[in-house]
């Protein structure tokens, strides 16, 4: 899937389509949109409402003649056209300026590995809605690697985990090219689904949307463990507001279910990987990317599953689209072999 360097850089437009978030990379320019995959739409008339972080400020909050609509689901567009409409909106006057400095616009397109066909033609019909004239895709755990600054163009192996809302990808990486990988469909919003059912189960609390994120970074505050934590949320039986206060161990051992799907993932990839490459991943170990990589308590478990060491990357969240940016910008240098003599 992922394209060679010298057809990224003929490229101007990096857009990565994230279930949780849409990311853009414009040349020569940086990050420029980073905003929740969220767009609410008036149901009566069909205009555009909000996009974005307002949109995902609505969700659960809407009258019944406002839908909040999610047109990326899994890393596969499902809905074309609102999926082009999000982007024309966030994107605003960047794009139009970008098209008056390239004509034939260029894009690339992170896309999950080994994906289908119809998830890759919606990608591209969706950026061909907005004026390009070619997309590129590129493999998100190689562009994950790049964004990541590991040496993925070196005879040695790389190991990454890339950890979105609805999937987690994993792959060993060497010579510039996937040896093997995994896709585990366990994501940030299974962990938080483990939570909000957790809360249900034990306390009779409904916990909003909205209020999944803030545990999290209570459980992953660093310093002394915190016990207990306030959670305000709606009765089940009497539907009034109450406040209850939880046990974050009990919270820490709910999740633990998920995320060992994530464990046998990455060992389902060790086990189809040469003895050679297995043994460079004893000391350089697993780096963690995407979005869900702050996970309270992943890297952790990690450690402890593997044996093997685990760091977590620098803005974790944004790791595939620099990554594409670097390599359109030719800051990616493939190594060079030079041919034995006869």
């Amino acid at each position: 899937m992922t394209v060679s360097l010298a057809q990224l850089r003929r490229c101007s437009v990096a857009v990565d389509l994230g279930a949780a978030r849409t990311r853009v990379y414009l040349k020569g320019s940086g990050l420029v949109v980073d905003e929740p995959s969220v767009a609410a739409v008036d149901a009566r008339s069909g205009a555009l409402i909000a996009v974005g972080a307002l949109a995902q400020q609505m969700t659960g909050r809407t009258p019944d003649h406002i839908r909040v609509v999610r047109p990326i689901q899994a890393g596969m567009v499902v809905d074309i056209d609102m999926a082009q409409r999000m982007l024309r909106h966030l994107l605003g006057g960047q794009l139009r300026k970008a098209w008056r400095r390239k004509p034939m616009l260029r894009a690339a397109v992170c896309m999950p590995h080994a994906c289908s066909t119809l998830a890759q033609r919606s990608a591209t019909e969706t950026l061909y809605g907005l004026g390009a004239r070619r997309v590129e895709l590129v493999d998100s755990l190689i562009a994950a690697a790049v964004g990541c600054g590991l040496p993925v163009e070196q005879p040695e192996a790389t190991m990454i985990m890339l950890s979105g809302a609805s999937t987690t990808q994993i792959a060993v990486l060497s010579l510039g090219a996937i040896v093997a990988a995994e896709t585990v469909s366990v994501g940030g919003d299974a962990i938080d689904h483990a939570v909000v059912q957790h809360l249900r189960n034990q306390h009779e609390l409904m916990l909003p949307s909205q209020s999944v994120r803030p545990l999290h970074l209570i459980l992953s505050m660093p310093g002394p463990t915190i016990r207990s934590a306030e959670v305000q949320g709606r009765d089940v039986a009497s539907g009034l507001a109450r406040t209850v206060s939880v046990d974050t161990e009990s919270v820490r051992h709910a999740i633990l279910t998920p995320m060992a799907s994530i464990v046998d993932g990455i060992g389902a990839v060790l086990r189809r990987v040469p003895p050679d490459l297995v043994a460079d991943l004893t000391d350089r170990g697993i780096m963690l990317a995407g979005g869900s990589a702050l996970m309270p308590g992943l890297d952790t478990m990690l450690r402890q599953a593997t044996g093997m060491p685990v760091s977590i990357a620098e803005q974790p969240d944004v790791c595939s689209v620099r990554g594409v940016g670097a390599m359109m910008e030719g800051r990616v240098v493939p190594m060079v072999i030079d041919p034995l003599s006869a």
